[in-house]
């Protein structure tokens, strides 16, 4: 069964209770993971372009339009490279599957091939008690949008493909995910912006600390579109000139200390994960509930402000919102200044991919034992805080 989940606006945020006074919460280990983004294929390939090693994609060749999109797309883009799905899953039953989902099952399939069979064991991991917590705001805006499209230029609206329809339904990435790696675990598609992967670690943790869940799969998934980059640059949201982009990071998520017992590589340690919202939005309010929500994460988390050396920042790019994560994140370090790791100069705007990236490139650029941060705002108000500890198979 799919379960969609749309976040809904919280009251804002009060100032946050004293030092000392939140429970801790039960560290989560991230054992494998799956990375597909304008940079290539896999963690490696975002780890040499966040060094500068090599550079992503931004050739709009690279993505098929058709007949539909005559504009084409803006000239500032990031695309996955040389994306064939069959390359991933086998040509098989992949006809009818938009570009989201089959960014999706790419990812998908990279974590599986990462994991691996368990240690001292030669049978796969047993995957049917899995599930999925996926990123996706709108779902695929493509299929959406050339569906309605079709039920305006045919004949009759009766006429349209119906096998595309599956395509308009913002779970439909989560599910498939499901269905074609055989998953019945818990089956969950939020929707928050900026902020959707960071929002869908906190439902995940509250599903595996409920006893809901042995494992998921969390992450975040969006593609790139002429409906969707063309909104973008209408919008004034981005500064001059920043890219779109697309892509899809899962991760592979449980309990830490039973990673541990299992003898699963743990590739980080997700210590806390938080999120609040800011009806001020762009004001000033908005800096300071997010700075309250970091502030609340690295007290559930047990940390210390002065052991964070690095932040994954979200709002790279984005009008009006980019230095109040900066003022937020030093807020909530006691005046510090950290490190920055900045991927959406590497992966553009992903939106709902935006957090899932952000971990992905702690991982690539973090050294074991790091205490980091990843901050999301979002134009709406949200606000999401993860802290992550790099671990030694990193």
């Amino acid at each position: 069964m799919t379960i969609s989940t749309t976040t809904a606006p919280l009251p804002s945020a009060a100032p946050g209770p004293s030092a000392g006074t939140l429970p801790r919460v039960r560290p989560l280990a991230i054992t494998a993971l799956g990375v597909i983004s304008p940079a290539g294929v896999g963690l490696e390939a975002l780890a040499d372009a966040l060094a500068g090693a090599t550079a992503p994609c931004a050739d709009p060749a690279q993505l098929p339009l058709g007949p539909s999109e005559p504009d084409g797309l803006p000239d500032n883009i990031r695309v996955v490279p040389d994306f064939r799905l069959a390359d991933h899953v086998g040509r098989r039953k992949t006809r009818h599957l938009d570009r989201t989902t089959g960014l999706g099952l790419a990812a998908c399939a990279l974590l599986r091939a990462a994991a691996g069979p368990p240690p001292g064991g030669d049978a796969e991991p047993a995957w049917d008690s899995t599930g999925v917590v996926l990123g996706s705001t709108s779902g695929s805006v493509r299929s959406s949008s050339e569906f309605a499209r079709d039920t305006h230029v045919h004949d009759r609206p009766y006429l349209v493909d119906a096998a595309a329809f599956p395509n308009t339904v913002m779970n439909s990435c989560t599910g498939q995910i499901a269905i074609w790696n055989g998953l019945h675990g818990i089956n969950a598609t939020l929707s928050g912006g900026t902020t959707a992967t960071l929002a869908a670690f906190r439902y995940a943790r509250n599903a595996l600390d409920r006893g809901h869940a042995d494992r998921l799969l969390v992450g975040g998934v969006e593609e790139l579109c002429p409906q969707t980059a063309w909104g973008w640059a209408a919008s004034g949201a981005l500064a001059q000139g920043f890219p779109v982009g697309e892509g899809c990071a899962l991760f592979a998520v449980q309990d830490a200390a039973r990673a541990r017992e299992d003898g699963a590589p743990v590739l980080a340690e997700l210590l806390a994960s938080e999120t609040a919202f800011s009806p001020e939005g762009v004001r000033p309010g908005v800096s300071a509930v997010l700075a309250d929500c970091v502030t609340r994460a690295l007290e559930r988390a047990g940390a210390d402000p002065a052991d964070v050396g690095a932040v994954s920042l979200g709002a790279t790019g984005l009008v009006g919102f980019e230095e109040a994560e900066r003022r937020a994140v030093r807020r909530a370090l006691g005046g510090r200044t950290v490190t920055e790791i900045r991927v959406k100069e590497v992966t553009g705007e992903a939106y709902s991919a935006d957090g899932a990236f952000q971990l992905a490139a702690v991982l690539a650029r973090t050294a074991p034992g790091q205490l980091s941060l990843v901050t999301g705002i979002g134009q709406d108000g949200h606000v999401a805080c993860l802290v992550v500890r790099t671990g030694e198979g990193a």
